[in-house]
């Protein structure tokens, strides 16, 4: 344990990232960030984020202050300030762009723990680890995609350590904020997915959850990853599910767990929102020492550091007793204090390279919407199989869902427009209206293409020539 007088005086946060960055190796005399100079300064994120830091500037031009973007590493990728003194300060400790600066790589720092703990943090003087630190504050701020939840990267403000810093956690908030706003108006406006809370399911036998109603048989490379998944728990491994969103991580993971106990209970808490990580740790860990039970953490990749090292010390040690599971996007998102504890790693394909599964899945669920057998015309099944499904399991599950509701006899035209047309581009909403209409009449059971046209008000010609231009291949039933 490192050895500073102030030590004792720590919030338990700070402390806790003394501890990791101990454990990192960072040295405690000066830090030494790896320099990539690579970036991708094309993205939603960093455009928005530099709009919104370039604003800020201009208010705070005449302060002692730089303002920094970083990725979701601790890369810093801009830095604006009106005093060079402090600029040629940071430059001495490397706090620059292109280098990294994440705790594991610089010690405790704001944007460091931030990120680490995807919390708004302030680091003031010598709470920081490395002693060349010691002369700023920093404070900084996560930014969330607001349409998936994921970790972008940080805003961060830092100053000399004399200096007020009262307002800049305040002013890191509002600009991380303002950058997610700004990402979603920047992605048409689509309404971003609500934070998390931390909603716990139990599961009592012989109910299947979750992934309830999920066909026992599917695809080759859906059963590999099903027995693979399988053997490791019967080996009693902590099993990590990956893959894309939506791609059935958790419902892979329940269908294993069934096979090897039929009437335990599940277990599956998605990952809280930062503020309320203390409640979820306290509402469903105590069941993880209790027989007969299995755990499934979703989304173990959002789960701050610190929790994740206080779910680690939870998961019981030895023989498995309790089976403990999670889902990420890959093994690299996992947090360390539970990528240590990971034995077996699946891979579960996402549904565009299963195409087999699609129609099966389709009529499963159109089933439990309509509670009778629901029949899919040629034509859509066509459409179902040529779609790349982005959004993998969960976006086909919309779509069957809302097109069950309305007919037993899904065609084409109960389908949504984007799963008939592939622009190869972002369309405008003006653009999206005449793709949606064109599909809407040309879809019309025994309507003709003369008498399409007739009712679009254009020629035949801009007919075929708008099918051209919005990717729309229309087969009929």
């Amino acid at each position: 344990m490192v050895e500073r007088a102030e030590a004792d005086r720590l919030p338990s946060r700070v402390m806790a990232s003394w501890q990791r960055s101990e454990a990192y190796g960072v040295s405690l005399d000066a830090v030494e960030p790896a320099f990539t100079g690579t970036y991708d300064d094309d993205s939603l994120f960093f455009r928005c984020g530099r709009q919104v830091l370039e604003e800020l500037h201009r208010t705070l031009a005449a302060e002692p202050v730089s303002l920094m973007l970083t990725d979701a590493d601790g890369l810093v990728l801009n830095r604006l300030s009106g005093d060079h003194e402090l600029l040629r300060a940071l430059d001495a400790v490397h706090l620059a762009p292109g280098f990294a600066y994440s705790e594991r790589q610089a010690g405790t720092n704001g944007l460091g723990l931030a990120l680490a703990d995807r919390m708004p943090t302030v680091v003031r003087a010598e709470e920081h680890y490395s002693l060349s630190l010691c002369t700023y504050t920093c404070a900084a701020a996560p930014v969330l995609d607001p349409r998936s939840g994921r970790l972008e990267g940080s805003v961060n403000l830092t100053t000399w350590a004399e200096t007020s810093s009262d307002l800049l956690l305040a002013l890191a908030q509002s600009a991380a904020g303002n950058t997610a706003a700004l990402m979603l108006a920047g992605s048409q406006g689509r309404t971003p997915r609500p934070a998390p809370r931390g909603e716990v399911f139990r599961v009592e036998s012989p109910r299947l959850e979750p992934g309830l109603g999920t066909l026992s048989t599917l695809s080759a490379g859906w059963e590999s990853a099903l027995a693979a998944a399988t053997e490791g728990l019967a080996r009693g491994h902590v099993v990590a599910a990956v893959g894309e969103p939506g791609s059935g991580r958790t419902t892979l993971l329940a269908q294993a767990l069934r096979r090897l106990h039929p009437r335990d209970r599940i277990l599956a808490a998605s990952a809280p929102a930062p503020a309320d990580a203390e409640p979820w740790l306290a509402l469903w860990t105590p069941e993880l020492g209790k027989p007969n039970t299995a755990a499934v953490v979703r989304d173990a990749g959002a789960l701050p550091t610190w929790v994740a090292e206080r779910l680690r010390d939870l998961v019981p040690a030895g023989p498995p007793g309790v089976p403990f599971t999670l889902t990420a996007e890959s093994y690299d998102d996992v947090p360390p204090p539970l990528a240590a504890l990971v034995d077996t790693v699946v891979e579960v394909p996402p549904l565009r390279d299963r195409p087999d599964d699609v129609v099966p899945l389709a009529d499963s669920i159109a089933r439990g919407v309509r509670g009778r057998e629901v029949s899919l015309t040629p034509a859509a099944v066509r459409a179902l199989r040529d779609h790349d499904w982005p959004g993998n399991v969960a976006e086909l599950r919309r779509v069957i869902r809302r097109a069950a509701s309305l007919t037993d006899h899904v065609d084409v035209r109960h389908l949504p427009p984007e799963l008939l047309s592939d622009a190869g581009r972002h369309l405008t909403r003006i653009e999206t209206f005449e793709r949606d209409e064109i599909i809407r009449v040309l879809t019309r059971p025994g309507l003709t293409v003369r008498e399409a046209a007739d009712e679009l008000g254009m020629s035949r010609a801009t007919i075929y020539r708008k099918l051209q231009q919005y990717g729309i291949h229309l087969s009929r039933s």
